[in-house]
């Protein structure tokens, strides 16, 4: 039966591509993770906070290299991409910042990111998720990146305003934490929007996208 609109992006539009290294600015590059970075992963996991927004945590050091080696077949099958966002100078991870519910047929993307607890306050959740967003836009070409988060979780959400992602709404019992089912708060941005504030952003939280 045939589809009368899009597909917006064909398939193989990410896999296609090789994961890149993107330069966020003078102090901070993103960078596909490599098996080295399991105790750091690790460590994440263990924050009280990162395991509230992203509802998981990482008991062993084997259970964080599966978790980073499982980004490669979900690269392939273009679903979800992560990548590690270190220091310029010593390539020591901070923190995450990736896609998840890749939708290429749709165009569509949510944006997901953690910083580690010794890392946050000096903006690096936003610097990152700009760089991000401008790759997705530019390069892969989506249509639309989303960014949802707990409506408790109130610096995810100063972080999605000073991106520019506006808040369209709030989605009802959407999500289930450890703690229950959250409202989320939907933010987003298009491809054709006019690029939002231009400052770098001052907030940090544990997590987005959860």
């Amino acid at each position: 039966m045939p589809i009368l609109a899009g597909p917006v992006l064909p398939a193989g539009a990410l896999r296609g591509l090789e994961q890149p290294r993107l330069t966020v600015d003078d102090e901070l590059v993103l960078r596909p993770w490599r098996v080295d970075d399991a105790a750091v992963v690790r460590a994440a996991f263990d924050c009280p906070a990162i395991q509230r927004w992203h509802a998981r945590r990482i008991d062993s050091d084997d259970e964080a290299r599966e978790w980073i080696a499982g980004w490669a077949g979900r690269w392939a099958d273009e679903t979800d991409a992560s990548w590690a966002v270190v220091g310029s100078r010593n390539g020591a991870p901070v923190g995450q910042i990736g896609l998840r519910t890749v939708s290429l047929s749709e165009g569509v993307a949510q944006l997901s990111y953690w910083v580690l607890p010794a890392d946050r306050g000096g903006g690096v959740a936003g610097r990152a998720a700009r760089a991000m967003a401008s790759w997705t836009f530019g390069t892969v070409g989506l249509h639309r990146l989303e960014l949802r988060h707990s409506v408790a979780n109130t610096a995810s959400c100063r972080v999605a305003g000073r991106l520019g992602f506006g808040l369209e709404g709030t989605a009802r019992g959407s999500t289930l934490h450890a703690d229950g089912w959250h409202d989320m708060h939907v933010h987003a941005r298009l491809r054709t929007d006019v690029a939002g504030a231009t400052g770098v952003n001052p907030v940090d939280g544990a997590g987005g996208g959860g």
